[in-house]
């Protein structure tokens, strides 16, 4: 099949070329943007039954849906207290920020107990999160008075830190695409000492990666989602894993070149030995990454099936388009080297095979000690939740959340939503809800409270709020400018800002509340959620409340860890057993499979305990990343089992014609050696320029990156070319049982 494949594109180099320089442009123009269909919010992947997700139902009759995202717009002076003048100006922005497509509401906060600052809430449509929040962000900044000092505005919260922290990630982007082609460019240039050969290589890579995103975009419209971290990886598995395939063809082609072959020929017969490895090799990538469509997540739900279509696209490209090239150019390709018959090759991995086999059972006792200290790093394992739960100081968020840290209660900013629902509405008995915000205060879980009766840290009772409706009604229909000048303005105010602790229908009521376990967005907070929900529930309970729930980035953060570790308990299996079936199927044997799996396994649990070390144990980390094993696993395994392939499929082509195994093992590491040293040095590099694009700011990037690497390396130079070989070798003519070679007597 593969030899009629390669004679394809051979023949129909021309067109074949055409078409993808034809393809790629136009699917950029008629098709939408990877950006433009990303979802930021990492609270949408969670599952309808998850708590955080029913704690979003409870918080939507604040914000008009429970598909709304809120920001914050707080203003302050800085000389003194807000004037009249400056209520008028934040009045006119207000109105300005109504009129802006996708705003469903501006309503007026809470003021600070200085009188300083004022907190404005900005509620947006669900699409907020898509393709249009740059536009509404931009567009609410731009309704900022430019110069109106002393008086600042900022916009910060959900809507306007996830904006931020994309911008951030965009950066982060488009350096690690940048970064990662010249690394690869200049890796490709020592190994091949060549001009042509590096472009035509990495071309098909880099195409794939242009007509993959398209492609990945239009798939939304069948439910597949994508998140930020999904373009990130793309970008280095197309580049990496497309420069791996090319190296595998591209060196077959320079050996067969070697042996004389024309350039037609060469590339016929080095696509018709290779060309089922590269198959097998892409084809674990997809079926592992299709597996997590299993996943009860919705982040992994998309991460799986969006990879998997820039994976078969890479694939389609590594049999027609990168064949079409090689052949057009012909001998140019390898200039000004020259590939010359019989050339010899470097006994380098020939002689590193041969001491492997000697000594098999020394090298595999090594191999496993090395594996031991490695998963001691295991020892108190722990995963935290995202790194970017804080706006960046230097960004407009950051900035109007520190105003917000200096203006007004702790538990106003980045709180915990604490959110009781009564079966009747609560304005006709407030004493139940200062019963509610004094058991909440006195729950241990909880280091401050705020709420209905302490709004912007000035204190209210129950009965002055009960007076106040009894005069004004519902706050969250009262205009700016008070209608009863019975009331003085600062208490109308006060009274107006009670809206966001009393829902419209005066059943819910939020509470805003700071963990005494530690800040919002570390390990220790997330992890306090169980404890903190039961409080909640208790309070809840005792004044006979029909609902309670608790929503943070922190309760998001251990529900999706909590389902993340779940799903890789079910995944886990699953992709064991794809693997092994595709390993079997391609090297026609029952036993190699197990033992290739293993020493991947262990390598996976190895470089995790390396993690642990790096970024735990003698970093600064609370944990290693939610996602990190999930994505090491599935990265390990697939990416990992490329090379077995290669290697493996290699040995059974060799053991056909060799007289033992033992030569076939030495003579097959010899030609391979180099291909899979450069193909895992250069797929490594990929994942630390990831690493370091990140920047010293963003552990959650580094962790992904060097860890992966990391795996990455020690497969290349320690588990395909010491591990698996003395294993072959210990097995014998077992390995490839039960097809008709392990009944050869072969040594």
């Amino acid at each position: 099949m593969f030899k009629s494949i390669a004679r394809f594109s051979v023949r129909f180099r021309w067109p074949i070329i055409i078409v993808w320089l034809v393809a790629v442009p136009l699917a950029i123009k008629f098709l939408p943007s990877l950006t433009s269909v990303t979802n930021n919010d990492n609270s949408a992947f969670l599952p309808a039954h998850s708590p955080s997700t029913v704690a979003t139902d409870l918080i939507a009759p604040f914000e008009g849906s429970k598909t709304t995202v809120t920001s914050t717009i707080v203003v302050s002076n800085s000389a003194g207290a807000l004037t009249a003048a400056d209520d008028a100006v934040i009045a006119t922005v207000e109105t300005k920020i109504k009129t802006i497509a996708g705003v469903s509401f501006v309503r007026d906060g809470t003021i600070s107990k200085d009188g300083q600052a004022r907190e404005i809430i900005v509620g947006t449509s669900s699409s907020g999160y898509g393709s249009n929040a740059p536009s509404i962000v931009a567009s609410i900044r731009n309704d900022f008075p430019s110069s109106v000092a002393p008086l600042s505005f900022h916009l910060t919260g959900t809507l306007a830190s996830s904006v931020d922290a994309n911008n951030s990630q965009n950066d982060t982007r488009n350096k690690a695409q940048n970064f990662t082609v010249l690394l690869i460019l200049v890796l490709l240039f020592i190994v091949y000492r060549s001009f042509l050969a590096p472009f035509i290589t990495l071309i098909p890579a880099a195409l794939s990666l242009a007509l993959a995103g398209p492609v990945i975009a239009e798939s939304t419209k069948w439910g597949v989602q994508v998140s930020s971290i999904t373009q990130l990886l793309l970008i280095i598995l197309l580049l990496g894993a497309g420069t791996d395939y090319g190296l595998f063809l591209v060196f077959r082609v320079r050996e067969e070149r070697r042996r004389g072959l024309e350039t037609k020929e060469a590339v016929v017969q080095a696509l018709a030995k290779v060309g089922e490895a590269i198959t097998f090799s892409a084809a674990t990538v997809v079926a592992a990454l299709l597996s997590l469509l299993l996943a009860s997540f919705g982040f992994y739900k998309g991460l799986g099936p969006s990879l998997a279509i820039g994976i078969g696209i890479l694939l389609l490209s590594g049999l027609t388009l990168l064949p079409a090239l090689l052949t057009v150019f012909g001998r140019a390709v390898f200039w000004p080297t020259h590939v010359k018959k019989a050339t010899a090759k470097t006994p380098f991995w020939g002689v590193v095979a041969e001491r492997v086999i000697k000594r098999p059972v020394v090298t595999l006792i090594v191999g496993l000690a090395l594996f031991a200290v490695l998963m001691t790093g295991l020892i108190g394992y722990k995963t935290s939740g995202f790194d970017n739960s804080t706006p960046a100081t230097n960004t407009d968020s950051g900035q109007g959340a520190q105003v917000i840290t200096d203006h007004f209660p702790a538990a106003s900013n980045n709180p915990q939503s604490v959110l009781i629902k009564f079966k009747q509405p609560v304005w006709d008995n407030l004493a139940t809800v200062a019963t509610a915000q004094q058991g909440l205060a006195a729950a241990p879980v909880f280091k401050d409270i705020s709420g209905p009766l302490n709004p912007g840290g000035v204190t209210l009772t129950a009965d002055q709020i009960a007076t106040l409706y009894r005069q004004l009604g519902d706050p969250s229909t009262l205009p700016p400018t008070p209608p009863n000048a019975k009331v003085p303005a600062g208490m109308y105010q006060l009274y107006r800002s009670l809206a966001q602790f009393i829902s419209p229908d005066g059943r819910t009521v939020q509470f805003y509340g700071v963990l005494s376990a530690g800040k919002s967005g570390s390990s220790a907070a997330s992890q306090a959620m169980p404890a903190v929900r039961t409080s909640v529930s208790t309070v809840a309970e005792s004044i006979g409340a029909d609902q309670s729930g608790v929503l943070s980035q922190d309760a998001v953060i251990y529900d999706i860890s909590h389902v993340a570790n779940s799903d890789l308990k079910k995944i886990i299996p699953i992709v064991l057993l794809i693997i092994a079936v595709l390993l079997a199927v391609m090297l026609r044997s029952l036993i190699a499979p197990w033992y290739l799996i293993a020493t991947v396994g262990l390598s996976y649990l190895a470089t995790l305990g390396f993690a642990m070390i790096v970024f735990v144990h003698h970093g600064d980390g609370s944990g290693l990343n939610f996602f990190l094993p999930f994505l090491l696993f599935v990265f390990a395994m697939a990416l990992g089992e490329d090379y077995n392939i290669l290697v493996m499929s290699r040995i059974r082509e060799e053991a056909q014609s060799s007289p033992s195994l033992s030569e076939a093992i030495t003579k097959a590491i010899d030609v391979t050696g180099s291909t899979v040293t450069s193909a895992g040095v250069i797929l490594a590099g990929t994942f630390i320029v990831l690493g370091f694009s990140g920047g010293s700011g963003n552990s959650q990037v580094q962790q992904i990156g060097f860890s992966i690497a990391f795996g990455i390396l020690l497969d290349t130079f320690f588990v395909r070319t010491l591990l698996v070989p003395s294993i072959a070798v210990l097995l014998g003519r077992w390995n490839w049982w039960p097809s008709k070679l392990s009944r050869q007597p072969k040594a």
